[in-house]
């Protein structure tokens, strides 16, 4: 060990150093250091997420500004898409194929409309959430911030994006004889346990694509198809009427479907309990805390890996 001598001469001691034999594990432990990057105990995350939350919020309406900023009609396509989506499908399913199925069209049409909307929300979560990670590596790599904020943040800005569209979806509803009552306060639940869903799935996309950007190109044919399975178009208990009943139970357990049903029985008079699978809030509550904490989860676990490599 080296010392220096009142007249500034460097001398060696034969005391050993305190730190000696330290391996650098130990070092770091003794003296605070802790390793750059490091993924925190799932409790600071958390606290670290409450502290930027006023970033989540703020970064999330600003994304939704921007997104149609270029377009002439601006936020108007936020209510014109939706709205274009199911124009279509009334077309192709309720003219041409009667998806209908024998529903008065002062209920099919609220049914198809709310079935639009509703679904698009999950569907925009998710495309919104596989490019969370991968489609802002520089704000990644340019700043320390937990990255859970960016996902959460978009399903946030697809739940701004809906709230704005529900406004078309009140008048459609109302057009057709639906009209506001005690059962519409139940958009509130079904609109929270929705998100909470939405965002559990954004969280798990956006990992996923954070590791294989490729995924947003296999996701539209993903959600299509999750589209087609989950009623959007029709009644899935009337459509397979014919088949074997556990088909149809399985189709109306699915979160998108169990979703949809709950915002139609809130909004529109003639689609009643019938229509409902059994213990539908319970499913409800189930999908939304599984996917939400379980996505959560699955996210933090490769918190130290996002933006490297």
């Amino acid at each position: 060990m080296s010392e220096t001598t009142h007249d500034g001469r460097v001398a060696v001691s034969d005391r050993p150093s305190s730190d000696e034999g330290l391996s650098a594990g130990e070092l770091a432990a003794k003296y605070g250091l802790a390793v750059s990057g490091a993924r925190p105990g799932i409790g600071e995350y958390v606290r670290q997420l409450w502290g930027r939350r006023h970033f989540i919020l703020a970064f999330s309406q600003a994304r939704l500004t921007a997104q149609y900023s270029q377009a002439k009609l601006g936020q108007l396509w936020q209510v014109v898409t939706p709205l274009l989506n199911a124009a279509v499908y009334y077309l192709i399913f309720g003219l041409i194929l009667k998806a209908s199925r024998g529903m008065p069209q002062e209920v099919y049409i609220p049914f198809l409309v709310t079935g639009v909307f509703v679904f698009t929300f999950t569907q925009s979560s998710m495309m919104a959430g596989v490019r969370a990670i991968s489609g802002n590596l520089g704000l990644v790599r340019a700043l320390h911030f937990p990255r859970a904020s960016l996902p959460i943040s978009f399903a946030l800005q697809q739940l701004q994006q809906l709230l704005f569209s529900m406004i078309v979806m009140f008048a459609v509803v109302m057009a057709f004889g639906s009209y506001p009552g005690l059962s519409w306060l139940l958009i509130l639940p079904t609109l929270a346990l929705q998100f909470l869903f939405n965002m559990g799935l954004a969280l798990i996309v956006a990992r996923m694509g954070a590791k294989t950007p490729d995924l947003a190109q296999l996701m539209p044919f993903l959600l299509r198809t999750w589209m087609y399975a989950s009623g959007v178009m029709f009644s899935i208990k009337t459509m397979l009427a014919d088949r074997p009943e556990w088909i149809a139970t399985v189709l109306q357990l699915n979160p998108a479907a169990v979703y949809m049903d709950l915002m139609r029985f809130a909004l529109i008079d003639g689609y009643d309990s019938s229509n409902l699978p059994p213990h539908v809030w319970a499913i409800a509550l189930f999908w939304a805390v599984a996917v939400a904490v379980g996505g959560f989860v699955y996210f933090w676990k490769a918190e130290e890996r996002y933006g490297r490599g």
